[in-house]
């Protein structure tokens, strides 16, 4: 898809996207696919989406490699920031949106191309008027923990 083709796809979708609440949205992109550009370059997929609580799926690909012949940390962190960022927006309302004011991330286990489907879960532990916070971790296909992660997120209006 051509730059400004999908940069107007996407305006319209945001457009559309502030009338609905942040479970909606999120739900929303368990069946037609997240429509952020950066989730898309990520791989992101969501799985399933409640209220205050979500799963994401990706699949580690060469292309996120380090010099150390593994998966880039950084990478594995902004999943972390999208599936705890999705869990924090499920409990705000239309034309409210969050931003992410502390992300602390725990490697555990070594991430490869290996690891298979890649499953991170975001659940929210306090949701104030404005500060939430949320924690989750990313599981290989083996279920083994590979990445565990806090996170504290600032509401304001859109």
């Amino acid at each position: 898809m051509h730059e400004n083709q999908f940069l107007a796809e996407a305006q319209k979708a945001y457009a559309e996207f502030e009338k609905l609440s942040g479970l909606e949205l999120v739900q929303h992109s368990v069946k037609n696919g997240r429509a952020d550009p950066y989730s898309k370059l990520l791989g992101l997929k969501t799985v399933k989406a409640e209220d205050g609580h979500v799963w994401l799926e990706a699949e580690p690909k060469f292309e996120f490699y380090n010099p150390m012949n593994r998966i880039h940390g950084g990478w594995l962190a902004s999943i972390m920031d999208a599936v705890l960022g999705s869990a924090i927006l499920t409990k705000l309302g239309p034309g409210v949106g969050a931003g992410t004011v502390q992300l602390s991330v725990n490697y555990v286990r070594k991430v490869s191309v290996e690891s298979g489907t890649l499953r991170a879960e975001g659940r929210v532990m306090h949701a104030g008027r404005s500060m939430l916070t949320a924690t989750g971790e990313i599981r290989d296909s083996m279920g083994e923990l590979c990445v565990h992660a806090t996170g504290t997120f600032l509401s304001y209006k859109k």
